[in-house]
């Protein structure tokens, strides 16, 4: 079957096959690039199977692409040639074997179906020949374009044996799933379930960029299910499979704590979505911040990081119920004080699942120690004092928070949900107008540390400290305006209350 598409009409792709005929060498574009090309989705990155060796079709390539450069990984047999943003990875065909105690397979040379035999899904054995007399040719062995018109994930040859020998792909095959809005079929289902304690032979590392990849797609949600109805779930990620369940009481249960978490998740991921208000937001603040010489202070300047991190804060928002629930008479089920234990439990947390140890682990800890304030001050009254608090807790992140906290709201009931929106829509009133008058956000006292030492002629010490506090502290409250004369008054009367003067 020849396939006619624009995308096979690529300028590389043709010399990449007269290349190889010139060696005398069969090659074909095969795997995700060629399953993205049906299912019309955007691919850079372009793998070539070679059979024979893809390192001298890669050196031969680089020669004739002008702009391009090379990489060879000639222990792995692999080579690799970057020109922009285009990707090419070339490999000779193999044939694979497996020992039970690793996923690294042993590698012998091999022909075209060999190496199609290997891979995960039949959805990423497909493989089309550039070799000019058969350039456009599919190779479809297992049935692949069939299973993208059925929407379906599953493997090739066996799916017991494909998942003992590198279970990994039981986290791909979810990941796709995920990703593309397939279903796994029943079989390649039922193996995870029978297979999924050889997850535990995966390092963290592996199965981390799998989860960020989940979290990145449109409906995250899809493959924690998976994760938890294949039993994965309670491998990897003991604390989130913690939140399933509802326990009951005297008649009165709580609600689930897994469902509403991803329904959170969900909506997070919409708002947050390409095209999203949240992102165009993001992208314009980008472009004013390239343009002025103080450009703003958000934890994560990175959109792509923004993203991802706030999203695995949604997920994590609620993580610390387990610990907090407590049965109350006359009140009923509380979870007191759940967001301080949950961001104490972020960095173990991270740190087991190889996920980074820096400002994005702390960006999520913020999100989710704050993700209760806003609603703290929708129930209370909504005082200047406490939404000045919030600005400067949240500094830049204040957006993010508030998206979170949206999002947070999951009742049933219409009319709380509406009376919640609205009073968030307060708050966010009362955030603009003390921002715009105070400049709260991200400020620093106007007197700092070494004008009270060279005033009141003391040395670094505990009245430094107190005195510095204070200052912020009656600028938040509202005791005095966020300006210097005020705050230098301030600071000396509260030094000659100290008996410092």
């Amino acid at each position: 079957m020849i396939i006619e598409n624009p995308l096979l009409n690529d300028k590389i792709l043709h010399l990449i096959g007269r290349e190889a005929d010139a060696l005398g060498l069969e090659c074909y574009v095969i795997g995700g690039w060629v399953r993205d090309l049906f299912l019309h989705r955007p691919s850079k990155d372009i793998d070539v199977v070679v059979v024979g060796s893809g390192i001298s079709l890669a050196e031969a390539v680089h020669k004739r692409l002008k702009g391009s450069h090379l990489a060879v990984f000639r222990n792995f047999g692999t080579a690799q040639v970057k020109r922009g943003d285009i990707e090419l990875e070339f490999v000779g065909a193999r044939r694979e074997s497996y020992h039970r105690e690793s996923r690294n397979p042993i590698v012998e040379d091999g022909t075209l179906e060999d190496d199609q035999n290997r891979r995960d899904f039949t959805i990423n054995a497909l493989a089309i020949c550039l070799n000019e007399a058969r350039y456009g040719e599919l190779l479809d062995p297992f049935g692949g374009m069939g299973d993208m018109e059925e929407c379906i994930i599953r493997t090739p040859l066996d799916p017991d044996i494909t998942f003992s020998d590198d279970p990994l792909r039981m986290m791909r095959g979810i990941r796709f799933a995920c990703q593309l809005g397939f279903c796994l079929n029943l079989t390649t289902f039922e193996a995870i379930e029978r297979n999924k304690e050889r997850i535990r032979i995966i390092s963290q590392e592996r199965i981390a960029d799998e989860l960020n990849k989940i979290m990145l797609s449109r409906r995250p949600s899809v493959g924690w299910k998976l994760l938890d109805r294949t039993g994965l779930l309670q491998i990897i990620f003991p604390e989130l499979a913690a939140l399933k369940g509802v326990e009951t009481k005297d008649g009165r249960g709580h609600k689930d704590i897994f469902a509403h978490t991803l329904q959170v998740l969900d909506t997070v991921a919409e708002n947050t979505a390409p095209n999203s208000d949240f992102i165009k937001k993001l992208e314009a603040t980008k472009e004013q911040d390239s343009d002025t010489e103080a450009p703003s202070q958000k934890t994560l300047p990175d959109i792509s990081d923004r993203i991802l991190w706030l999203r695995w804060a949604a997920l994590l928002h609620d993580i610390g119920k387990p610990k907090s629930k407590k049965w109350e008479p006359g009140i009923g089920w509380t979870f007191h004080n759940h967001n301080y234990l949950g961001q104490r439990l972020i960095p173990k947390l991270f740190a087991r699942m190889k996920l980074p140890q820096n400002e994005k682990m702390t960006y999520v800890q913020k999100l989710v120690d704050l993700h209760m304030r806003p609603i703290s001050l929708i129930e209370d009254t909504v005082t200047d004092s406490a939404v000045r608090r919030l600005l400067f807790e949240a500094g830049d992140d204040i957006d993010d928070l508030m998206l979170l906290c949206d999002a947070d709201i999951t009742s049933k009931n219409e009319e709380k949900v509406r009376r919640y929106r609205a009073n968030y829509e307060l708050v966010r009133q009362k955030m603009v107008e003390l921002e715009e008058r105070d400049r709260i956000r991200n400020f620093q006292p106007p007197v700092m540390g070494e004008e009270i030492m060279q005033t009141l002629h003391l040395s670094p010490c505990r009245e430094v400290g107190l005195l510095k506090a204070a200052i912020k502290d009656a600028i938040l409250d509202g005791i005095i305006p966020n300006e210097y004369e005020a705050a230098r008054a301030f600071m000396l009367a509260k030094a000659h209350e100290m008996g410092l003067c």
